[in-house]
């Protein structure tokens, strides 16, 4: 049987690989006509180019894997005719090949809407590795950008200006909201200021009219006499189907384009098939890669006389848009009587939830993420499997009150066997379970190898987790909760071996322990436990290019680019002169200064090249850098304590001091914040702290495990009535036992609320030394107290250090022209981009 596949995109290249899993290659003659010159490649991805990945990395099979499943590849050979009568097709090098049955995988390509001047130097469209390519060129030269289309394609270009270092972007959307398919205004609201603190310039309800300037770009004109200065335009406003070839011979075809196919996927003749882009389906364009993927297995199964249907495709869709979480799935929009809606919005985090309920509250119809989409893939496969929601709806989307791992249902375990938990690729939750319990399939990685899941958009990555940690413990295995796929152990275990081998720095990790080239989850993970360990300047030895964006600049990046600048002030307790020389920087710097809640002086506004002179001026002043920035002790608040209040039992303040310098620039899986109150009346808040301190009228009650933020949470009871020296001793050991084994990222509740045992666990092993290491973790805290260095300091007095500070490292003393100001309040703060 001859086969001829027109197109080499993702889905011509899963349809090949689906028909070659499911049938003996060797009954078929199978011939792939791309157009491009290289085979094809993972479009899904594509922005992560400017991240790094090479062609290569992108490439989904190497020619040589046609080859060994004898597939004929033509690569740069287009089609040009089909000849129907003599089931023959053209290509553009004069070949002529006939087929039995020809399926046509020819895509979309970008719509160019008919705006004059897109034909000038330095307007791309955002499709092809090569158009890519051409970006980057161009890039070099380009100070301000312009993307028209504020869509999912159209938000990835601006992803793409930004990796290029097109900073002063500016992002077109016709349309009165971004993403208007997929999110409803409220949130489209949110991500707009999203991406605006980011610095994007975001223009909704604009037309453009024309693009201006001789041979190249300059500027843009738009239909209501405005205009911008551009030196470079991605267009990426949509998509049309390819379908010239089929209107050529005849095929039928949608008024608005899309090669016409029914449930079999068959066009009007029965010996061709569409899939994909080109495929209209029920006057609908599948415009993601996951419907494809189904088309293409579709219509394997009818080639080798199966009778699987087309029946439509859920839309549903989870992206990270410039680090902004964007999801939306079921229906959306639905609204009014049809449905109860309920909407969590928290404008100071940029976090917007909304989902919608049926009238009988049982049945989650869909909903919108926006900042904050950890719970999509348990929301999507609860609306997709009609599972029963709780009686009470708004924890899938707030968490229960009583913080239970339970929360949004049942759970994972609750969905049936035959849901879907990977769309891209049709696997479900039994073939997961399945490749687990009966093949062996105890790693991610095995699991995508043997059933495909997660090896598409890779959305459904944590549930394949929880799914073979969950069969794993069903059958009584013991489970090994590694890292990431580029360190096979878990952090406690990664902790030891570092410890244990004196590794130093991420390359040596990497290389000793791990594999691969390491990514976003392992490199601060493993500079955390460094920092730990040794206790060293983060910013030596190489891993500064592995730690979190803000310890790269011991600073926290701030709305509009700027950093702040947050010096110790333990306990609250500040001189005059000090207070004094915070005056001064503030005004000689021009920076937005706050008293926090936290009883410290923070400072925002500033230039990364001003950082160096600004901390000089502080630490001349006796100041320290307060690790605002780091997975560190921040603050220790106290109150006045029996110094000045007159119910104050024990110098709370002091007591606050002694604990702040102590645990200062200690560094953890996650910040930890800490308080000290002179009495029960508790006015520095110390239940709501990762360890807290209460005095009485025998000494000080200690309590561990709070937690402040989104999910609040009471400290419990550790011990009572200690004396100072033991109160530290104990916290001493607490903090060791939590830093050798809390998973990275996990807060000290949290990780109480894992621990088998809880608190009374945690207690025998503090308090009682039930495991014998209450030495060993107070030797280690010592020796991290006595070798602390101020890490501001080490920058100041270091040449070399200083250097990385530079907005431009060919003209260091210039700042960013981009950064500017509104004032508010006779203070500064980051101009609102318009």
């Amino acid at each position: 049987m001859k086969i001829v596949i027109v197109g080499n995109g993702m889905v011509g290249y899963k349809f090949c690989e689906k028909l070659v899993a499911k049938a003996n290659s060797n009954e078929f003659e199978i011939t792939v006509f791309g157009e491009e010159n290289r085979p094809a490649y993972d479009r899904v991805h594509l922005s992560e180019y400017f991240a790094g990945k090479s062609a290569e990395d992108l490439t989904m099979a190497p020619p040589e894997w046609y080859a060994s499943h004898n597939i004929t590849l033509r690569l740069g050979d287009p089609i040009t005719s089909i000849k129907r009568q003599t089931k023959t097709v053209h290509s553009h090098t004069g070949l002529a090949v006939t087929y039995d049955y020809l399926i046509l995988a020819t895509g979309s390509s970008a719509f160019v809407p008919p705006i004059p001047g897109t034909d000038k130097k330095g307007v791309f469209i955002y499709r092809t590795i090569e158009d890519l390519e051409m970006m980057t060129a161009h890039a070099r030269k380009a100070k301000k950008g312009a993307v028209i289309g504020g869509g999912l394609l159209g938000l990835e270009a601006a992803k793409a200006m930004i990796d290029l270092g097109v900073t002063d972007t500016h992002v077109i959307e016709f349309a009165p909201r971004l993403m208007p398919r997929q999110v409803d205004d409220a949130g489209s609201y949110m991500l707009k200021a999203k991406l605006e603190e980011l610095g994007l310039k975001i223009f909704t309800s604009k037309n453009t009219s024309a693009i201006l300037g001789d041979e190249s770009i300059a500027a843009m004109q738009f239909s209501d006499d405005t205009y911008i200065d551009v030196d470079m335009l991605v267009i990426s406003a949509g998509i049309k189907p390819r379908d010239e070839l089929a209107k050529q011979c005849g095929l039928t075809v949608g008024p608005r384009g899309g090669i016409v196919v029914n449930e079999h996927m068959q066009t009007n003749d029965a010996n061709i098939f569409a899939i994909g882009e080109c495929a209209l389906y029920n006057n609908m364009i599948y415009g993601l890669v996951a419907p494809g993927y189904e088309m293409a297995d579709v219509v394997v199964s009818n080639i080798i006389g199966g009778n699987k249907i087309f029946t439509g495709y859920d839309m549903s869709t989870k992206l990270k848009l410039i680090g902004v979480d964007v999801a939306s799935f079921g229906d959306p929009f639905v609204s009014g009587n049809e449905c109860h809606t309920i909407v969590f919005e928290d404008k100071i985090k940029g976090i917007y939830k909304r989902i919608n309920i049926s009238k009988d509250g049982k049945q989650l119809l869909g909903g919108v993420l926006v900042g904050d989409a950890e719970q999509y893939n348990m929301l999507l496969q609860t609306c997709k499997n009609k599972v029963v929601l709780p009686p009470n709806p708004e924890y899938i989307i707030l968490g229960s009150r009583g913080g239970s791992e339970s929360e949004g249902g049942a759970g994972i375990l609750s969905l049936p066997d035959d849901a879907l938990i990977c769309s891209c690729e049709s696997v479900t939750k039994a073939d997961i379970c399945n490749a687990v319990s009966e093949k062996n399939c105890e790693t991610v990685d095995t699991i995508k190898k043997c059933t495909k899941a997660g090896t598409g958009c890779g959305g459904c990555v944590p549930m394949l987790k929880d799914l073979m940690l969950h069969t794993m413990k069903a059958q009584g295995k013991y489970v090994r909760n590694i890292l990431c796929e580029h360190f096979n152990y878990s952090r406690q275990e990664l902790y030891d071996l570092i410890k244990m081998r004196q590794i130093k720095s991420y390359d040596d990790a990497l290389n000793g322990i791990g594999h691969g080239d390491g990514c976003e989850i392992c490199k601060p993970a493993i500079s955390s436990i460094m920092a730990s360990l040794w206790n060293e300047m983060i910013l030596k030895k190489g891993n500064d290019t592995a730690q979190d964006s803000n310890d790269r600049y011991l600073a926290n990046i701030q709305k509009g680019g700027t950093y702040s600048v947050v010096p110790r002030i333990p306990g609250g307790e500040i001189t005059p002169d000090k207070l004094i020389v915070i005056g001064q920087v503030a005004k000689k710097y021009n920076l937005y200064t706050k008293i926090t809640g936290g009883q410290r002086i923070d400072m925002f506004g500033a230039h990364v090249n001003d950082l160096p002179e600004i901390w000089k001026e502080l630490i001349d002043a006796g100041f320290e850098s307060g690790h605002a920035y780091g997975k560190a002790l921040r603050t220790v608040k106290s109150c006045v304590g029996s110094t000045w209040c007159r119910f104050g039992l024990h110098d709370s303040v002091s007591f606050a001091i002694q604990i702040e310098e102590r645990y200062r620039g200690l560094r953890a899986p996650h910040k930890i914040k800490s308080a000290v109150s002179g009495c029960i009346r508790e006015c520095a808040e110390a239940q709501s702290k990762d360890f807290g301190i209460i005095a009485t009228e025998k000494g000080w009650n200690l309590y561990v495990c709070g937690n402040g933020g989104s999910k609040p949470q009471h400290a419990l009871l550790l011990a009572t009535d200690l004396d100072s020296e033991t109160c530290i001793k104990y916290i001493d050991r607490f903090l060791m036992f939590y830093i050798k084994t809390a998973d990275p990222l996990t807060r000290t509740a949290t990780w109480l609320n894992k621990m088998e045992g809880g608190i009374d666990y945690l207690r025998n092993v503090v308090i009682n030394d039930s495991l014998g290491i209450a030495n060993e973790l107070e030797t280690e805290m010592q020796s991290l107290v006595d070798s602390y260095k101020c890490e501001w300091k080490e920058v100041v007095e270091t040449p070399e250090l200083r250097k990385r500070f530079n907005h431009f490292v060919n003209a260091p003393e210039e700042k960013d022209p981009t950064i500017q100001f509104d004032e508010m309040r006779e203070q500064k703060k980051a101009k609102e981009w318009k």
